[in-house]
């Protein structure tokens, strides 16, 4: 992108972010979701669960909320676009003077930063939580929650641009939200999976991107310490590099169909 195309697409990116603010109800309701979500699960399982599993189910789902709380608000994006492609609000915006490159990366920065926004409240409760990290493992949950972000947006958007007709937009991406939410580790460790699910699914589950940012929160706030660190950020990266090359190419196939 050249230098006009980056000023362009920042300025996409503080309307999407300034559209945002304006959710407070929405924004309100998803903070208590996950929080009732650490309170309720953690009172109910904290004393139920076999602690070889999991020792400290509080830390456990702390930490795995982070996951949650940044793939909610991000893939939030996916649903602002479908409805502009719907109601052809993107016909004013392609007569705006800006390039279609700039939109589409726009677009998918502001549903990024969207989710860092949001789970910063919920990284501070981790540390409180679970203890603070160190400087590495901070950084480390930066850069997480930045692909996390990055790849869930992505992902929304490609859903939401994939197909003009509302229903079917509405019903991909609740059922692509309830895949990755439900089928996480999130909530379960790996064992309990194990006996729950058979291997093929178990299999997705670990590499699903919400198990994968999982891991390595617990990891970089000291609750893991014998995953392959590396290899789960690979496998991250790998997933938000496809989710944004799939974002970029249907959303500019729709725009060029303007």
């Amino acid at each position: 992108m050249k230098g006009l195309e980056v000023r362009e697409a920042l300025l996409i990116t503080l309307r999407d972010l300034n559209r945002f603010w304006k959710y407070k109800f929405w924004l309100g309701a998803q903070i208590a979701m996950n929080l009732a979500d650490i309170v309720i699960f953690a009172v109910i399982f904290n004393n139920l669960v076999n602690r070889q599993y999991i020792p400290d189910y509080v830390k456990f789902l702390a930490t795995g909320i982070l996951a949650l709380s940044t793939f909610a608000s991000a893939f939030s994006i996916g649903r602002e676009v479908g409805i502009e492609i719907r109601r052809e609000f993107t016909h004013y915006l392609l007569s705006l003077p800006l390039s279609r490159t700039a939109l589409v990366f726009g677009r998918i920065l502001s549903g990024t930063l969207r989710g860092l926004i949001y789970q910063a409240s919920f990284i501070v409760l981790a540390m409180l939580v679970v203890g603070m990290p160190t400087l590495e493992g901070f950084l480390l949950v930066l850069a997480t929650s930045t692909l996390l972000s990055a790849s869930m947006s992505s992902l929304a958007i490609a859903i939401s641009t994939s197909t003009r007709d509302f229903n079917l937009q509405a019903t991909f991406r609740s059922l692509t939200y309830y895949i990755l939410f439900f089928f996480s580790n999130v909530f379960y460790p790996e064992e309990v999976l194990k006996q729950r699910f058979p291997s093929f699914l178990v299999a997705f589950i670990k590499v699903s991107p919400v198990s994968l940012a999982s891991d390595i929160y617990r990891w970089a706030f000291h609750y893991y310490t014998s995953i392959d660190i590396q290899f789960e950020a690979l496998l991250l990266t790998a997933w938000t590099t496809i989710t944004l090359l799939l974002a970029s190419l249907l959303y500019m196939r729709n725009l060029t169909k303007m």
